[in-house]
């Protein structure tokens, strides 16, 4: 039994030893570039400004032509009209901020199209989640124009 134990101990020690050689092999082999202290080697650079799209501002081209709220749950929308005035075919992502009295933002709403052909015009709607009071008023936040 002794005689058993202490062999099985031998191999073990032996396998240890073997898996112990080949990992030293393989770290030697993989070669990694040297370790710098600092957080960075240079400052990144910041990428270039994208050219800014042809034709008017795309904030021109949203009208918000209703500003209401929901009478039976009291959540907020606006509705929109959206007309491409850019020379190429462009879908629009706009953000609609509601407002309280004060002025404060209470909801907010996003209103997506599809490709819009130059010169034409679409009817989105922007809803906004959570009730809120009947005086709520609707600005534009952010119109988003890609055009495609």
């Amino acid at each position: 039994m002794t005689l058993a134990v202490g062999g099985g101990l031998v191999v073990a020690g032996a396998m240890v030893a073997l898996v112990y050689a080949l990992m030293e092999s393989v770290s030697d082999s993989i070669a990694l570039p040297p370790r710098s202290d600092a957080p960075y080697a240079e400052p990144y650079e910041e990428e270039p400004m994208e050219p800014a799209e042809p034709g008017p501002p795309a904030e021109k081209d949203v009208t918000i032509t209703t500003c209401t709220r929901d009478s039976s749950i009291g959540w907020p929308h606006a509705d929109l009209k959206i007309v491409n005035r850019s020379g190429s075919p462009a879908a629009y992502i706009v953000t609609i901020a509601f407002l309280d009295a004060d002025g404060a933002v209470v909801s907010d709403g996003i209103a997506t199209t599809e490709e819009i052909a130059p010169g034409a015009s679409v009817e989105v709607r922007a809803q906004g989640s959570g009730e809120v009071a009947a005086d709520t008023e609707c600005r534009i936040g952010t119109v988003d124009r890609h055009l495609l």
